[in-house]
């Protein structure tokens, strides 16, 4: 019998959401040994599920969180900079409800929200006139006045694998689809046993263990590390429905309801519209959390109130729901807060549970995370993710940069266009926005398109997809068709199923080259 395969590491970080890929990538930046082990897909629960937005959270001053919200909007500006492929700014109209907010409690709030914390990239907010401004044209005629402001929109899974992505260039080891079983201390280390999916349980050795399970965090600890005792969590579904493009201008609106809840229209891959959140506490399993026919009647009628084009439930074409893993305080599910807290226990070897958090946050509560550390693993390197582009965000390297990243990514796709003229434009657009500057690698020497390789799907290719198994964990066409990217809401309905067999086909003569599963 082989000797069972062990691995030791100084940091181990379970859960491959964005909080635990953050803090992998900090963490190897400052040269840990680290080990991320996510039990399914990266980002394939809360945080391939978000409304999208990397935003200071308006609603949040209306509960007094300054300091989330100011933190957020410091988080904006660097988000904005250091992955401007993936995530671009966005104008937000409030049309104005005289029986809601009063036009004073608004301008005074994004006033605030304009100078909380320092603002270089997006405009201010100003009111418009809905009669004469283009965002004003789908909405009902009696809607004549709103406020505009600006937030920033993101990919958010791509978030999470570009984070894992330099977190392993880093050195770090990122295993998807195992979990992790059992953890306990062991003479001043952690003693974790990793399963992976179809393979052999193998263990690991780590002088720290974090716990980034998110909706499972508290459930992990309990099951899994054996603590009687765990902070409470409110798990808060955040639903969402897309529909046909209801407009044909690039704002997004955020409209306040009489429940006094606010739900987000917004852009959505050229051809769409999303709409969303909504707010509903779950019990039990969280991988379980569908979006219900109550929430898509709500959607609806949310957007029916403002929209002059009604939808109804039969013209949602997607829809998804994730789970928010809140820190209870008691509040009503849609006024809890998005902060999170860092739970440290040096009882022992250090574990660091991470609780609660909002997409936009992630880099600071990552770079908290590590510095909490630094002690216990004698750490001095300081954080640097602040000014360090995620991987395809270097746009400086191929263009003369302007400091504006919006003007900086229009000038990267021109560029591009030059580059590889038999290309089809949209198809490098496609690229650059998913890939930045990486997306040289996966075009590599191919000068037109059949030197892709095989057209799997309409625009998907052989070289694309080989590069998301190759360098991003993909595995399965959900990966690629749905997190990886969104094609498929584009493509025709038969293209996961010749993804499939695709994928298929490539792991089986994978195996058959290395002798892996092959039967003696």
């Amino acid at each position: 019998m082989e000797q069972e395969q062990r691995a030791e590491c100084d940091l181990l970080v379970v859960g491959g959401g964005i909080n635990g890929a953050g803090i992998a990538r900090d963490a190897a930046g400052r040269g840990l040994r680290v080990v991320l082990a996510e039990k399914d897909d990266l980002a394939a629960w809360t945080s391939s599920s978000s409304t999208k937005l990397v935003h200071g959270g308006l609603r949040y001053l209306e509960h007094y969180e300054f300091g989330l919200v100011r933190k957020s909007l410091a988080e904006r500006e660097v988000l904005l900079r250091n992955a401007p492929h993936i995530v671009w700014p966005l104008r937000f109209l409030i049309p104005h409800d005289p029986s809601m907010r009063p036009v004073w409690m608004i301008r005074a709030g994004l006033f605030l929200y304009d100078h909380l914390a320092r603002r270089e990239i997006l405009p201010g907010s100003r009111t418009v006139d809905l009669r004469r401004h283009p965002a004003g044209e789908p909405l009902k005629a009696h809607w004549r006045a709103g406020i505009m402001y600006s937030d920033g929109w993101v990919d958010d899974a791509r978030l999470v694998v570009l984070n894992a992505l330099d977190a392993h260039e880093r050195g770090a080891r990122v295993i998807t689809r195992t979990t992790c079983v059992q953890a306990r201390r062991e003479g001043g280390i952690w003693r974790a046993r990793l399963q992976p999916e179809g393979g052999a349980a193998f263990e690991v050795q780590a002088r720290v263990l974090v716990n980034a399970a998110g909706p499972w965090a508290a459930q992990f600890l309990r099951d899994n590390v054996g603590r009687a005792e765990v902070r409470l969590l409110r798990l808060v579904k955040g639903s969402h429905i897309v529909v046909r493009r209801l407009f044909d201008h690039p704002y997004a609106y955020i409209f306040q309801n009489p429940d006094k809840r606010i739900v987000f229209a917004i852009p959505f891959e050229q051809d769409f519209t999303l709409i969303g959140t909504t707010d509903v506490e779950v019990h039990g399993d969280p991988g379980a959390a569908k979006i219900d026919a109550t929430e898509i009647d709500y959607l609806c009628a949310m957007a029916n109130r403002y929209f002059s084009r009604q939808v109804a439930p039969s013209d949602v074409v997607w829809s998804y729901a994730g789970v928010r893993p809140l820190l209870d305080d008691g509040a009503d599910a849609s006024a809890i807060t998005r902060d999170y807290k860092l739970e440290l226990d040096s009882a022992g070897a250090p574990l660091l549970s991470v609780w609660g958090g909002k997409i936009t946050t992630y880099r600071a509560l990552a770079e908290e995370a590590v510095d909490m550390l630094a002690r216990p693993l004698n750490v001095t390197a300081r954080g640097w993710t602040a000014a360090a582009p995620l991987p395809g965000g270097d746009l400086g390297t191929e263009i003369a940069a302007s400091g504006s990243p919006m003007q900086d990514f229009e000038q990267f796709c021109m560029r591009q266009q030059q580059r590889w003229p038999r290309l089809p434009p949209a198809l490098l657009n496609r690229y650059a926005r998913a890939y930045g500057t990486r997306m040289a690698r996966l075009i590599g020497d191919a000068s037109e398109p059949s030197d892709l390789g095989t057209e799997i799907a309409p625009g998907l290719f052989e070289a694309e997809v080989n590069y998301l198994v190759e360098h991003e964990w993909a595995r399965t066409a959900e990966d690629v068709l749905w997190r990886r990217s969104k094609l498929g809401l584009h493509l025709p309905a038969d293209s996961a199923s010749r993804l499939a067999c695709w994928l298929s086909r490539q792991a089986t003569t994978r195996r058959e080259a290395t002798g892996a599963g092959v039967p003696a």
